[in-house]
């Protein structure tokens, strides 16, 4: 058998291992063997990376990590009609049932029976890795394939910003990692009237703005619900897209979206949220919105059309490339807060 290099969570501790295993070459019938040409990483990495109680609840070591990633298809199984050898793609990273409730009723998102790669099986900061073809996402837009393993999160930015209309509307986005900066550059390529972003890391509140945050306000030194009620006459943002998981950020947002507004919530908070649910919400007359993963597959093809309408800088989302056997050094990155996506390339 071939071998080829991957990035392991070799045991129930802290830390990562590169080893040599098997290319997993034994495709079953809508099987597809890739070449991983690039792998980005995301806060899960870290959860795995760190050995969490997240990670130690979910994980079952050994098992190659990693879930954003693009690549070239280089094996098709038997039975795979729409996609071929030499194709670019990018990949949904839940794996759903298909028979489930929610599956059934197009809601595969929040299948019950969802397994992500690098999680719950094998993933992609390897060579090369085995995804069913339903999956696949190919390349249309000539994106140079070092951004194309962002387009993962680039869907979860698409549907927390996109579930609620924001064309010609006041948003704010609340927390600028990543993703928020993926938000901020979705609401000005679809029109959105005026951005507002919240965050605390100078890095990334320039980068807020080099994506066309209209207003970027810090918390440490700003009356966050003072400065955006000045900003909208009092009333209001019509829309927050929420990324941070802060507990004073998610408060604070209630008192300064908008009567009649609409809420999306992507981050993951990790202390209790307390509202004034009657002031705050029922008399407000506010919709919320949890967002978990990507609809399946109506983010992708809004993904899509958005990198062909070459309104998406993925060169500015991305801001350090690095060799994957230098993985270490990236995730020191990463933890700085000092950077956009990280991307390895194999």
């Amino acid at each position: 058998m071939a071998t080829m290099m991957a990035i392991i969570k070799a045991s129930r501790s802290k830390g990562l291992t590169i080893v040599e295993k098997e290319v997993p070459e034994t495709l079953n019938d809508h099987e597809v063997l890739i070449e991983v040409l690039s792998a980005s990483l995301c806060g899960t990495d870290v959860h795995i990376y760190e050995w969490d109680p997240w990670a130690a609840n979910r994980l079952n070591p050994p098992l190659t990590v990693g879930h954003e990633f693009s690549g070239r298809v280089v094996k098709v199984g038997p039975k795979v009609d729409r996609v071929k050898v030499d194709d670019i793609v990018s990949s949904e990273t839940h794996i759903v049932c298909g028979q489930c409730e929610f599956c059934r009723t197009g809601r595969g998102h929040i299948c019950q029976n969802t397994q992500i790669i690098g999680v719950d099986r094998d993933g992609c900061f390897a060579e090369f890795i085995r995804m069913p073809e339903s999956n696949l996402i190919i390349d249309k837009s000539g994106v140079d394939p070092k951004f194309l393993s962002v387009l993962e999160p680039l869907g979860n930015a698409v549907h927390t910003m996109l579930h609620f209309d924001i064309s010609c509307k006041t948003v704010a986005v609340v927390g600028c990692g990543p993703i928020g900066l993926m938000g901020i550059n979705v609401a000005k390529a679809v029109g959105a009237k005026k951005v507002i972003a919240i965050e605390v890391n100078p890095f990334r509140m320039n980068l807020a703005r080099e994506l066309g945050a209209d207003l970027v306000i810090n918390p440490r030194d700003t009356d966050v619900i003072q400065a955006v009620l000045k900003e909208t006459n009092g009333l209001g943002v019509d829309v927050v897209a929420e990324f941070s998981g802060n507990k004073k950020a998610i408060e604070q947002s209630f008192k300064y979206i908008k009567k009649g507004g609409h809420m999306s919530l992507l981050g993951i908070a990790s202390e209790k949220i307390e509202i004034d649910i009657s002031t705050d919400v029922v008399f407000k007359g506010i919709t919320i919105y949890g967002v978990t993963g990507r609809k399946m597959y109506e983010n992708w093809d809004q993904v899509s059309a958005l990198l062909e309408s070459k309104k998406i800088r993925l060169d500015k989302i991305v801001t350090h490339v690095i060799s994957m056997k230098d993985y270490e050094e990236a995730f020191k990155i990463m933890a700085s807060g000092n950077s956009g996506k990280v991307v390895l390339i194999p």
